[in-house]
């Protein structure tokens, strides 16, 4: 039904509305008064669109009407198809499903505008009732008079509400018995559709071979068949008569050479002529620039017959879509959009090598496509004749050997000369002609038929894709945008990111679907098709599968990944300049390892916030029951953390050494150990150490073994260097000397002199500390020049640095008794002696 029909028999039910109700006034002559004005508005008003009504109930009633004929002529088209008549009979299923589904689509609530008129007509009854017995001897003469309008209006809504309902009741059996009719009829079609679909893909014909063994006799059978079938009504004129396909092929001719001769005469020759033009090239460099001008020129030059050819299809289409619109022929309607979506489909192919090849590939590429593009205006001729299965049992497959040897011969002759990726897709399209010869060889011609569309739908998508991700790309590398590089703001990139990252990819997934669909429609299966891809692979209680939905789980995966890529992108960028402002506040250079530290961070908390969303956003497309998740996550809670808790310990004092204590590229120190950090995650910390050993380290490990962060201090630490003076040496002078050697050697950020301390005395010597700041990360090297330093000073000046010594004093021991009981005194002989003598006194005993 159309719209406007819709809409009038919306006002009629609005007009079926209660009218305002009247409220308690201050008496009853107040509250028959507005009655009275109510009800005179409300009568005005029915009786103003009255006439207007009429002309839309009589609108509506030829709708009806008009579907219920259409439906029993689908009805008469559809119960006499013959089973060898595939292409007429998924026409006809069409034909009687699309009705049923535009009918229940605008289907009116007549039922409600019914029940709505009889609580309003009951309402007037007992209104009438109440002012036909109201007690009228009290009333003043004002009264009584607003009580018998009152009374004559309400009669009088009353008659016309119940005209109105007696006649939508009538639109109801009318509806009722269209709809009935309908439902039947595409209850039928979609059980001709599964036969369809069985013949496709289960039922497998004769052979081909059985067919050439037979051969004569199917050559007659096939040409009595095309005989019966496109014979000419010499009683009636049928709008599918040959004479109107014939007539059709006169038009497609005559529309083809008009699009060919605009084309030429435009393109070819004006624009041609207009190009050696001096005014016109210099409207080009004024509009393009001196050398893109030049780039347009030549690039015209060089492409000016694909240019034709592709503007010509386009214009072909054009022109066919016009005479689809303006034509009330059914064949004709038909035909015409077939031919338009075929145009648009080699358009689109056409425009895509016109974009990606250069001159000389131009050619190749038509060759290797040539075979794919022929086959397929062959099966869309056959849908268009509507052609008898005999007749295409009978020749498509030979057709199809002989575009497998052009599809083969092309590859052979130009593989080599075109990108990788066409040729890529020319022996995919030589793997389709294969699979569908051997289909239409052992009698599946129609899925060999399905097969070679589908490949041309997908070819046809992935051509587009390939086009548009190879002019985005150029786009983006283009030296003033630059959208791939890192360093890009985010505000610059991220709507061309949405359109590569999640657009583009979304489309490749859809183009599977689509492909699928569009090659079903072919055979006006698009609704079975559609049916399939909603109907679910799994159902259960507690998940449901469907190919939509998962189709649906792959595009919002690639928007959570652009989501997740841009939110990382701008923290990155916010921090970077957050760092710069820092760092000119405070006179220094921005420190990179700081912002490389906090983005890493703040990215693994971007992705569990995005990639949470995406799978809690999963599961409720796939109704996945949480009951039974919950049930096992407490079951394995305690299992989980008793055998997590060293991981969730290190994930722990991850985040927290995450959120600053330590960042990447800190200089830290833990068990003597030194080095730089190198990278942070949730469990471990890696360390490069001095030697360049590459050390990792357990993040509860830091904080059991008190590392130390020697980055923190501007990057430097105190060195405590002892040092000692022989005695007799004159402290202050001494301490004086080593002070000016550390100062000697005092650099920026490498040594920077602190004091010079009496530490004490040593067993040999009197001891200081020298006290300085040196770099963290040079210690060993700043170390070692303070200490030469200091040796070279105390040198310079005849400052002995004593070194242990011990002098070693070898007591006589021969004692001797003489006569007595006392023991002879012992007589201690101190004398020096060499090293070889003192070796060989405390040489024991041979």
């Amino acid at each position: 039904m159309s719209k406007r029909t819709v809409l009038s028999i919306i006002l009629l039910f609005m007009l079926l509305l209660p009218s305002r109700a009247v409220l308690k006034e201050r008496d009853i002559a107040g509250t028959l008064a507005m009655l009275r004005i109510e009800l005179t508005n409300y009568h005005t008003s029915l009786e103003r669109q009255s006439g207007y009504l009429k002309e839309q109930q009589q609108q509506v009633m030829k709708q009806l009407v008009d579907a219920l004929n259409k439906s029993q002529q689908n009805a008469l088209m559809l119960y006499s198809q013959k089973n060898g008549y595939v292409f007429d009979l998924t026409y006809a299923c069409h034909e009687a499903t699309e009705q049923y589904r535009e009918f229940k689509q605008n289907a009116l609530p007549f039922r409600t505008f019914v029940n709505n008129a009889d609580i309003e007509i009951s309402r007037y009854d007992s209104l009438i009732n109440d002012l036909s017995t109201m007690y009228t001897a009290a009333l003043s003469t004002r009264s009584k008079i607003d009580r018998n309008v009152c009374l004559t209006l309400a009669v009088n809504i009353r008659h016309t509400l119940n005209d109105n309902r007696t006649q939508i009741q009538q639109y109801i059996d009318l509806y009722n018995t269209t709809e009935s009719r309908l439902k039947y009829l595409n209850d039928y079609a979609n059980k001709r559709y599964s036969d369809i679909q069985n013949s496709i893909f289960s039922n497998r014909g004769e052979n081909y071979f059985s067919i050439l063994r037979q051969i004569k006799e199917q050559v007659k059978e096939t040409s009595q068949t095309i005989i019966d079938k496109y014979k000419p009504q010499q009683k009636y004129h049928s709008d599918w008569d040959s004479r109107i396909i014939i007539g059709l092929l006169i038009m497609i001719f005559i529309v083809g050479f008009l699009a060919s001769g605009i084309n030429y005469i435009s393109i070819g020759l004006v624009i041609t002529w207009l190009m050696k033009r001096e005014k016109a090239e210099q409207a080009l460099n004024w509009v393009l620039g001196s050398k893109r001008s030049i780039e347009a020129r030549n690039y015209f030059k060089d492409k000016r017959w694909c240019i034709i050819m592709t503007a010509t299809v386009i214009t072909f289409a054009l022109i066919l879509g016009i005479v689809r619109i303006t034509w009330t022929q059914n064949f004709i309607i038909m035909a015409c959009s077939l031919l338009v979506g075929y145009a648009w489909l080699l358009g689109v192919i056409l425009f895509s090598l016109l974009i990606r090849l250069n001159s000389e590939q131009i050619k190749y590429g038509y060759r290797i496509y040539a075979p794919i593009i022929l086959v397929c205006f062959t099966v869309i001729t056959f849908r268009i004749i509507l052609a008898p299965n005999d007749f295409v049992n009978l020749t498509f497959p030979p057709i199809l050997l002989g575009a497998t040897v052009w599809q083969w011969l092309a590859i052979s002759r130009c593989n080599r000369k075109l990108p990788a990726s066409d040729a890529g897709y020319a022996y995919i399209s030589l793997v389709v002609f294969l699979a569908s010869d051997a289909a239409s060889l052992a009698g599946y011609t129609l899925l060999a038929v399905e097969l070679l569309i589908w490949w041309t739908m997908q070819l046809t998508c992935i051509l587009t894709i390939t086009c548009l991700s190879n002019m985005l790309k150029k786009y983006a590398n283009n030296p003033k945008r630059q959208f791939f590089n890192a360093d890009t703001p985010v505000s610059r990139v991220w709507f061309f990111m949405l359109i590569y990252k999640v657009i583009l990819p979304s489309m490749s997934a859809v183009s599977l679907l689509l492909a699928i669909y569009w090659a079903a429609d072919v055979f006006n299966l698009s609704d079975t098709t559609w049916h399939i891809f909603n109907e679910p692979l799994i159902n259960t209680t507690k998940i449901t599968l469907s190919i939509l939905r998962v189709e649906q789980v792959i595009i919002l995966y690639y928007v959570f990944s652009y989501l997740n890529h841009t939110a990382i992108n701008a923290m990155r960028y916010h921090l970077t300049n957050k760092e710069k402002r820092r760092a000119a506040s405070e006179n220094r250079k921005p420190n990179d390892q700081s912002v490389i530290s906090q983005a890493a961070m703040w990215r693994n908390v971007v992705q569990v916030l995005v990639w949470g969303i995406w799978l809690l956003t999963a599961m409720t497309i796939f109704n996945i029951n949480n009951t039974w998740l919950v049930a096992i996550s407490a079951g394995l809670s305690t299992g989980i953390g008793f055998a997590m808790k060293d991981i969730l310990e290190n994930i722990y004092y991850g985040i927290s050494l995450m959120t600053g204590r330590i960042k990447v590229g800190d200089f830290i120190s833990i068990e003597g150990t030194r080095g730089t950090v190198k990278s942070i995650s949730y469990v471990s910390t890696t360390i490069e150490a001095l030697d360049g050993s590459v050390m990792a380290f357990q993040n509860a490990q830091l904080f059991s073994k008190n590392y130390k962060n020697l980055t923190r201090n501007h990057g430097n630490e105190m060195a405590i260097i002892p040092v000692g003076v022989a005695y007799g040496t004159n402290a202050a002078f001494a301490r004086q000397i080593i002070a000016g050697a550390v100062k000697s050697v005092e650099r920026h950020n490498y040594i920077k002199f602190v004091q010079v301390v009496f530490a004490g005395f040593g067993d040999n010597s009197i001891d200081f500390k020298i006290l300085s700041w040196v770099d963290s990360r040079k210690q060993i090297y700043a170390e070692s020049d303070i200490m030469e330093a200091v040796y070279n000073a105390l040198n310079d000046n005849h400052i002995e640095i004593p070194f242990p010594q011990r002098d070693i004093h070898i007591v006589d021991g021969g004692a001797a008794f003489t006569g007595g009981d006392k023991p002879a005194a012992r007589q201690h002989v101190d004398h020096a002696m060499t090293i070889d003598e003192a070796m060989q006194k405390i040489k024991p005993a041979e």
